[in-house]
């Protein structure tokens, strides 16, 4: 493939931003090779600045779940942008994308929108301290929140200590008010609550944990979440960034059919445009100012432009059976690529739920924790992602980071990917020594 246009932009760009990239997965450096500079989207497909095209299984990380370049969205947008961009007061969009939320999601009955995920993050988490008077936040070894500085944490050295800073910048005792457990272990939760209860405002959790790898949770592990929460007076937050109106139009919440207190959600709901939102009861968002006392303000939160696009996008994904077609495509998708991993005993696994899906390179049935990821394996999808490239499919450039079927990618489109996903798996297999990295 061609390169020359992407190397020269990139050769610029690390002129002007750290590492030539305004977001750090964005370098290309878990995979090699220059970051594609891409120029247009349009259904399932990107080009890039060299006139590449690939089937894109990135979507914006998410958030593109009718595909690029929709012409309901795109139409909102224009007919947004004409009467003018930014205002920084209300307008009736934001009314219109909350009541098209709030009358379709029974987990939620007020909300706030703001600019980002991480937004959306750091405000919840104000919101919870502030409504139960306590500092200390639970969160999960692998879980990933965004850039919050009381979430760029790891675990201490005990079950039951608080954690480190993962990041420069991220003093000590912001640090300390974070307690890091490993995923799916009640004895470590228990643990925490019975050294801590009295201190922790708030549990959060992906519900589906998919910033680093697919890690699905047991439901009953996240109804065992909820329980202990009720029991002790702590606040149950479900980071929905990624799952919410992916996995169905009340995300996980709907998916398990379990209530947490806040929900975060990310720019699915502004048709790929920058915006996020949290949302919990009437009772617990009264706290926020003007209402009440935790404060929280943003000059573009409910911009019109992202609210027009998200009110196009949401009322698509409301159509009937709209995620169950979604759903089908993605097993059939991932099933064709099992199957072929199967029948050549290759180390290889696709994990999914509704239209997410993950690439790993394992022999494990299930993979719940972080401890269960072998770092190891990336060197394999290092190599995969590259035949990909070559062979015209784009995932995003980390083998810890999941894919998404959207519903520009139709079943033809999608079986065509898996045959030349499966020759590059033969390809990259065929590579190894005999009897490396396969059952």
């Amino acid at each position: 493939m061609k390169r020359s246009q992407s190397e020269g932009l990139f050769k610029k760009a690390q002129n002007y931003f750290p590492g030539g990239v305004n977001s750090p997965v964005r370098a290309f450096r878990s995979v090699g090779g220059t970051p594609l500079f891409l120029e247009k989207g349009d259904g399932c497909h990107i080009v890039d600045a060299d006139g590449n095209q690939f089937v894109d299984f990135c979507c914006s990380w998410g958030p593109l779940i009718l595909g690029h370049n929709h012409p309901g969205v795109r139409e909102e947008i224009v007919k947004a942008v004409s009467n003018g961009t930014s205002f920084g007061a209300p307008t009736r969009k934001e009314n219109e994308l909350a009541e098209l939320i709030l009358q379709h999601n029974r987990y939620i009955e007020m909300i706030r929108f703001v600019s980002s995920g991480t937004e959306a993050v750091m405000s919840a988490l104000r919101l919870a301290r502030g409504a139960t008077g306590k500092s200390v936040i639970i969160k999960f070894e692998g879980c990933y929140h965004g850039h919050v500085d009381s979430l760029l944490v790891k675990a201490g050295s005990g079950l039951s200590t608080f954690g480190i800073s993962s990041s420069a910048g991220v003093t000590e005792s912001v640090a300390k008010d974070t307690l890091v457990l490993p995923l799916n272990d009640k004895r470590a939760l228990d643990i925490a609550i019975s050294d801590f209860a009295h201190d922790i405002a708030a549990i959060i959790i992906e519900p589906v944990p998919a910033n680093n790898g697919l890690m699905l949770q047991d439901k009953s592990f996240l109804e065992y979440l909820r329980k202990v929460t009720h029991e002790h007076n702590i606040l149950l937050i479900f980071d929905e960034v990624i799952s919410g109106f992916r996995v169905g139009f009340e995300g996980a919440a709907g998916y398990y059919n379990i209530q947490p207190d806040i929900i975060t959600y990310g720019k699915i709901i502004g048709g790929g445009m920058p915006v996020g939102a949290y949302g919990a009861s009437r009772k617990l968002m009264s706290n926020i100012a003007p209402e009440g006392n935790v404060y929280q303000a943003g000059t573009l939160s409910g911009n019109p432009v992202a609210m027009s696009a998200g009110i196009a996008q949401l009322r698509a994904c409301l159509k009937p059976g709209f995620y169950d077609d979604l759903e089908q495509r993605t097993k059939a998708f991932t099933s064709q690529l099992n199957n072929h991993a199967a029948s050549r005993k290759y180390l290889f696994k696709v994990f999914s739920i509704g239209s997410i899906f993950w690439f790993a390179f394992t022999e494990k049935e299930k993979i719940s924790s972080a401890e269960e990821i072998d770092s190891e394996s990336m060197k394999y999808f290092r190599a995969l992602h590259a035949e990909l490239l070559e062979r015209g499919i784009y995932l995003g450039p980390s083998g810890y980071e999941v894919g998404f079927v959207s519903e520009a990618h139709t079943p033809e489109i999608l079986k065509n990917a898996a045959d030349q996903i499966c020759t590059a798996l033969d390809q990259v297999f065929s590579s190894l020594p005999e009897g490396v990295s396969k059952v």
